[in-house]
C-alpha cells in the first residue's frame, strides 16, 4: 500500500472504502428507523441526552464531529421538530445552550432498539472478533 510505484486502485483506498461503508450504514439507518432522524440528528440528540448539563452549540458540534455550518443546520431542524430547545447562557449572553426536550427523549427511546439493530446489521459480515478489532482500529483512526 505504501509503494509509490504501484498503480492507484480506487477500490483499495481507505477514504473510498470508509465512504462506501458509511453509505451502507446510512442507508440501513434510513430504511429501518422510524421518526425521520438522520444518523447525525440521532447522534446529536443522543449526545444532548448524555450531557448532565447545558451544552453550547459549538461544544455539541465537537462532540458529534460536525463543523459549525453542519451543526447549525442540524440544530435548526431539531428545533423545528421540538426535539431540542435553546436558551441564552446565563453567564455569557453571547452564547446559547442546548437541551433535549421530553419529545426528543421519547423519540430516542423509540428509535434506540432499531439503531442498535442497525449497528448489528452493519457489522454482520464480520465475526465477533473481527467486529471488536474493526471498532478498535476505527477508534485509532479518529
Amino acid at each position: 500500500m505504501n509503494d509509490r510505484n504501484a498503480p492507484y486502485i480506487l477500490d483499495e483506498q481507505v477514504g473510498f472504502l470508509l465512504r462506501l461503508a458509511s453509505q451502507r450504514h446510512t442507508a440501513l439507518f434510513v430504511e429501518r428507523t422510524a421518526g425521520g432522524l438522520t444518523p447525525t440528528q440521532f447522534s446529536t440528540l443522543y449526545r444532548l441526552r448524555e450531557s448532565s448539563e447545558a451544552i453550547s452549540q459549538n461544544a455539541l458540534g465537537r462532540l458529534v464531529g460536525m463543523d459549525a455550518a453542519t451543526t447549525k443546520g442540524v440544530v435548526a431542524r431539531l428545533l423545528v421538530r421540538d426535539l431540542i430547545r435553546v436558551e441564552k447562557d446565563t453567564e455569557d449572553r453571547r452564547r446559547y445552550t442546548l437541551f433535549i426536550t421530553d419529545v426528543g427523549r421519547q423519540l430516542l427511546d423509540t428509535v434506540l432498539p432499531a439503531v442498535q439493530d442497525i449497528s448489528e446489521a452493519t457489522l454482520a459480515p464480520l465475526t465477533l472478533l473481527e467486529r471488536d478489532q474493526f471498532l478498535k482500529m476505527l477508534k485509532q483512526l479518529i
